[in-house]
Formats: structure tokens, C-alpha cells, sequence
């Protein structure tokens, strides 16, 4: 079997043809926002059935940009996942209301929307929820919740672009959805996201959200009445997503077939809780850009990290997806401690992260397999 010299766990994958328009536009003197990002966010909005999209230079300004829209501010709570990055619950905090974290399910790792339903007081304005690794929550419970009590949503779908809920793409219907294009992403802009959006109004507000809070006077001149932040996503990123969205069906295709690889390679002693493999009926439905299980620590000599380190030394790189939001520092301060939400505690103590990228080959996810079970059976008590 030939290996690679080392397996990362995530890698984008650019062709020659995305570096060569890249080159194009370098030399064609416009490379900060102009018409590749205009050809992009058509092409995205072909992709999502019509749907108004603005790209912004990261998932985490959509955010930030999606809760002004939202009027959302001091005194004002979102109800959102203590189990995914932190730029979501950042975002909630950054323009002055508090996330609100709820528990999620320990397979799926989405939220649990019965505690959803408990945590809504007269103070709450929205749900953030996040579609974890790829897997979409449960969007009929979500909009019904958020009907019922007269909630925006803003659906975290970071790891999400390519999924769908019952033959409808993530982003093609709902409230206000974003996605990140981050180089461990589905597909990749280097550094960039998007905001899809049902409403002209809000998409017009976008653009001066993103911009410095700028609008023009009649005469020409410029005016500010809201003080944005400068959030434009360059030409030059623009056109690798053009590149990278012509080809996410391929990728994604290639990554439920790394997936299911896993499922079938991947039994070890003592077992490892494996990842929520996607709805029954529905096999598009889940983009797969992380396979991350719990390892079953409690019946190790070792730990995660010398788990992690026993890998590395194997040549495979893992990552964590993700610690637990309410326990940082920062959310330690909102009056969040241990013992609050016990699956997002497991998850964030027990979850690795293993490479899955649409170039690996199924050699790879074979050794990987047999690196992972050979570490648990020599780890085991």
C-alpha cells in the first residue's frame, strides 16, 4: 500500500484551471470587489434556487452582519449550540446579547430542540442553530418552533453547503443562512462566506453592513449611519469560488463515499461512538465535511491527546470538532460551568477529528481505520 508521507485532516482541492482565472484576474487590475464577486454570488444564488446571496470575507462577519440585520443587540438572547465553533456564540456576545446554550443530541450533535423549546423566555429574538459536520437539523421542528414563538433563524451551515433536508438544499428555503468557504471547508475561497437572505431589503443592507455602514446622498457624496465593519470579499477570492462551486457536487459525492467507507472500516476494540451516518431515504442529504467520533476513553490507558499524538506519529493528523463553548473563558463569565449540558460535555471531551478530504482514496481511510483501531487495542484497559 503506498502512503502519503503525512494525512492531514482536511485539505482543499484546487484545480489548475481555478489558479489559472485566479492568475486572470490578478492581471486584470480589478482584484478587490467587483465582477467576479457579482458572477459569484449569482452562481451561488442559481445553486440555492434563487435565493439573494451576499459574500462577505468570512462565515463569522455573516454572522455578525446576519444578527444586525436582525436587530438583535443588548438585552436581547439567541438560543444556540454550546457544540460548535466559536464564532457563533462570539458573534451573539460581540453585538451585546447572550447566547443562550442548550444541550444537543450525543449522535448527531445537533441541537436538542425540546430543550430549545424550554430555554425561550420573552426575552429571546432568535435560533442560531448549527447543521453539525454537515448533518442538517431538524428543519421542520426548527421553523415551527420559530413560527410558533416569533423567532428570526439564523442557520449556522458552515460545514453545511450541499446538504439538504428532505430533497431541499441548505440555504434554498428558511430565514437568513450562512455558510463558511474556509480552506477545510466542502469548497473554499481561502477565506470567505456567505449570507442567503429572502428579503431585497435586507440584501440592500447588507451591502452597506459590509462596507463600513456607507451609503450615497444623491449628490454623490457618502454618508454613514450605522457604524459596519469592512467585511467585502475580494475579486480574487471570488473567482476560486467560482472554480470551487463548479465542482462541489463531485466533491461532496466523494465524501459520502469516504464516509461510508468509515462506517465500514471503522470497528475497533473498544468501539468508538460513531458519527450520525445521515437520514434513512435522504442519502444527499448529508455533505460529510467532518467524520468525527467519541473515542471510548473510559476504557483507555490514555487520553486524547496521546491519542492524537499516537496518530501523528502514524503520519495521520485529527482534530477536535469542537470543545465546549460554555467552558471557555469567556462564556465562564456569563455564569456557565461543568455539569450544564452533559452531551456537549462528552462530545467536547471525547471527540476526534479524522481526515476526510475528496482527494484521500479509500487506501487511505483503510489506514487510517487500522491505525485507529491499533492505537485503542494497545491503549486498551
Amino acid at each position: 500500500m503506498t502512503r502519503p508521507p503525512y494525512l492531514p485532516f482536511a485539505r482543499p482541492t484546487l484545480d489548475e484551471d481555478t489558479i489559472s482565472g485566479v492568475v486572470e484576474v490578478l492581471r486584470s487590475g480589478w482584484i478587490t470587489t467587483g465582477p467576479q464577486v457579482r458572477a459569484f454570488e449569482a452562481a451561488l444564488s442559481d445553486y440555492l434556487g434563487g435565493r439573494l446571496v451576499r459574500v462577505l470575507n468570512s462565515a463569522t462577519a455573516a454572522l455578525e452582519v446576519a444578527l444586525q440585520l436582525c436587530g438583535i443587540g443588548a438585552g436581547d438572547e439567541v438560543i444556540t449550540s454550546a457544540q460548535t465553533f466559536f464564532a457563533a456564540p462570539n458573534m451573539i456576545a460581540k453585538v451585546g446579547a447572550t447566547p443562550v446554550f442548550v444541550d444537543v443530541e450525543l449522535v448527531s450533535r445537533n441541537l436538542d430542540f425540546d430543550a430549545v423549546e424550554r430555554a425561550i423566555t420573552p426575552r429571546t429574538k432568535a435560533i442560531m442553530p448549527t447543521h453539525f459536520g454537515g448533518l442538517p437539523v431538524n428543519m421542520d421542528r426548527l421553523y415551527a418552533l420559530a413560527g410558533e414563538y416569533g423567532l428570526r433563524v439564523i442557520e449556522d451551515a458552515a460545514l453545511a453547503i450541499g446538504s439538504s433536508w428532505r430533497g431541499r438544499r441548505i440555504g434554498s428555503f428558511g430565514d437568513l443562512t450562512v455558510f463558511s468557504f474556509h480552506p477545510n471547508k466542502n469548497m473554499t475561497t481561502i477565506e470567505g462566506g456567505a449570507l442567503v437572505l429572502s428579503d431585497d431589503a435586507e440584501a440592500l443592507e447588507v451591502e452597506t453592513l459590509r462596507f463600513h455602514g456607507i451609503t450615497r446622498r444623491p449628490d454623490g457624496t457618502r454618508d454613514v449611519g450605522f457604524p459596519g465593519g469592512k467585511f467585502n470579499l475580494p475579486d480574487v477570492n471570488a473567482r476560486i469560488g467560482l472554480g470551487q462551486l463548479a465542482r462541489l457536487e463531485e466533491f461532496n459525492t466523494r465524501r459520502r463515499e469516504l464516509a461510508a467507507d468509515y462506517f465500514r472500516l471503522l470497528h475497533t476494540d473498544p468501539p468508538c461512538l460513531l458519527p450520525h451516518p445521515g437520514y434513512s431515504g435522504d442519502e444527499s442529504g448529508h455533505s460529510w465535511n467532518l467524520f468525527a467520533p467519541l473515542l471510548p476513553l473510559d476504557q483507555l490507558r490514555i487520553d486524547r491527546s496521546q491519542f492524537r499524538t499516537a496518530l501523528e506519529s502514524r503520519g495521520i493528523g485529527t482534530g477536535i470538532s469542537y470543545e465546549a463553548a460554555h467552558l471557555t473563558t469567556l462564556f465562564r463569565g456569563y455564569g456557565h460551568g461543568e455539569g450544564e449540558l452533559p452531551n456537549v460535555e462528552r462530545i467536547a471531551s471525547e471527540t476526534v477529528t479524522l481526515p476526510l478530504f475528496p482527494t484521500m482514496t479509500r487506501a487511505d481511510v483503510e489506514w487510517v481505520c487500522a491505525a485507529v483501531d491499533e492505537v485503542l487495542t494497545e491503549a486498551k484497559r
